[in-house]
C-alpha cells in the first residue's frame, strides 16, 4: 500500500489524537467470532481468552473481542496520540468536563481513561500513527481489449482488507457524542445530517471519519470498516461472505458522506462488518468544509434499498433487558 508520504502528519495548533487504535468488544461465543471475521478476510489471531483482529500483513491489531456472559457488547473504545501531545490531550479532556474512569477490567494496555456521554469507556494511549498518513492507492484495472477483462470465478483469491478504517457507533444523543470526542481528544467534525448521524476525522490527516455516531437509544457497535485495494474486492468480498452462508446485508451501493464503495455483511449477532473502497482523505493541511446535509444523502448516493435490519441496534436492546 503505497502512499505520499511528503503528506503532512501534523495540523499546527491543534491539541488531538492521530488514531482510532483499538476497537474491543465482547460477543456470547467466541469461536463464531474467529470464523466470521477470518471468513471475512482478516488475520484473526487466538491469544489468552480473547481473538485479536489484524489484517494481512500488517503488524496492528485493529480490535479485540473477548466472550461474554450476554449479549454482543462494545467494551471499550483506544484513541492513539504522539507521546508529545499525550499529556497535552489528557488536560484537555479534563478541561472539556470528560469523567475520568479506571481501566477497563480486559485492558491489556496503559494509558489514560475517560467515559463518554453514553457510559463507553474511552482509552488514551502513546501510539504508532495507524490512521493514513495520505490517500490509500486505488487500483484500477488496465483496459483491455480482444481478452476478457474480468477475474474468473474459478481462480479468484480470497479478499483481504488492508486496514481498519473507522468504526460506527450508536449513540443516544449524537450532537452530545461531537462535541464531546471534538472538545475532548481533538476529533474534527466532517459533515453531519441534522442530529441523526455525524462523522468526524483526525486533525492529524485521516480519513472522512475515523469515527462515526448514528441516533439510537443507547450505546452500541453498528459497524466496522475495513479498506480493500479495489471496488472489484467489494463485490468478491460481498460474495466470499455469500459463499460462506453470510448472505444478508447491504450494498454494494456508494455513500454520499465520505463517497465509499461498500457491502455491508450483517454479523451473527446483528452487527456489521463493511467492505470500504475510496473513502475521501482529509490532509492534515487541509480545513474541511464540514456541513449539514439532507436526510437523503446521508446514506448513499446509489445501491440497493437500506433493509429494515440495518437500523436495528441490537445492542441496546440487549442492555435495556439484562437492566
Amino acid at each position: 500500500m503505497n502512499q505520499d508520504t511528503s503528506s503532512p502528519v501534523r495540523r499546527q495548533g491543534v491539541t488531538g489524537v492521530h488514531s482510532l487504535h483499538r476497537f474491543v468488544f465482547s460477543v456470547p461465543d467466541l469461536a463464531v467470532a474467529v470464523d466470521f471475521y477470518a471468513a471475512f478476510g482478516l488475520d484473526v489471531r487466538r491469544a489468552a481468552g480473547r481473538a485479536d483482529l489484524h489484517t494481512h500483513g500488517h503488524p496492528h491489531r485493529w480490535g479485540s473481542i473477548y466472550p461474554s456472559r450476554g449479549a454482543k457488547r462494545l467494551e471499550y473504545l483506544s484513541f492513539g496520540a504522539y507521546a508529545e501531545d499525550f499529556d497535552r490531550v489528557v488536560q484537555q479532556a479534563k478541561r472539556a468536563g470528560a469523567a475520568e474512569a479506571r481501566p477497563h477490567a480486559l485492558a491489556d494496555e496503559g494509558g489514560a481513561w475517560f467515559i463518554d456521554p453514553d457510559g463507553t469507556p474511552v482509552q488514551l494511549v502513546v501510539s504508532s500513527k495507524v490512521t493514513p498518513k495520505a490517500k490509500s492507492d486505488a487500483v484500477s484495472s488496465a483496459p483491455r481489449v480482444g481478452i476478457g477483462a474480468a477475474p474468473s470465478r474459478s481462480s479468484v483469491g480470497p479478499v483481504h482488507p488492508r486496514r481498519l478504517s473507522h468504526i460506527l457507533l450508536f449513540s443516544s444523543d449524537v450532537l452530545s457524542s461531537v462535541r464531546f470526542y471534538s472538545e475532548a481528544f481533538g476529533l474534527r467534525l466532517s459533515d453531519r445530517s441534522g442530529d441523526v448521524i455525524a462523522f468526524l476525522h483526525g486533525a492529524h490527516a485521516s480519513d472522512h471519519h475515523l469515527i462515526a455516531f448514528a441516533k439510537s437509544d443507547g450505546p452500541g457497535l453498528h459497524h466496522s470498516s475495513w479498506d480493500v485495494a479495489s471496488f472489484d474486492e467489494v463485490g468478491l468480498g460481498m460474495q466470499q461472505m455469500i459463499d460462506r452462508g453470510h448472505v444478508h446485508g447491504w450494498g454494494v451501493g456508494r455513500h454520499v458522506l465520505g463517497s465509499n464503495y461498500f457491502r455491508y455483511v450483517r454479523d451473527p449477532w446483528g452487527s456489521f462488518a463493511e467492505y470500504s473502497y475510496d473513502i475521501d482523505f482529509i490532509p492534515a493541511d487541509v480545513e474541511w468544509k464540514a456541513a449539514d446535509h439532507p436526510a437523503e444523502d446521508s446514506f448513499y448516493v446509489w445501491g440497493p434499498p437500506v433493509p429494515d435490519y440495518f437500523i436495528i441496534n441490537h445492542e441496546s436492546a440487549a442492555r435495556r433487558v439484562a437492566a
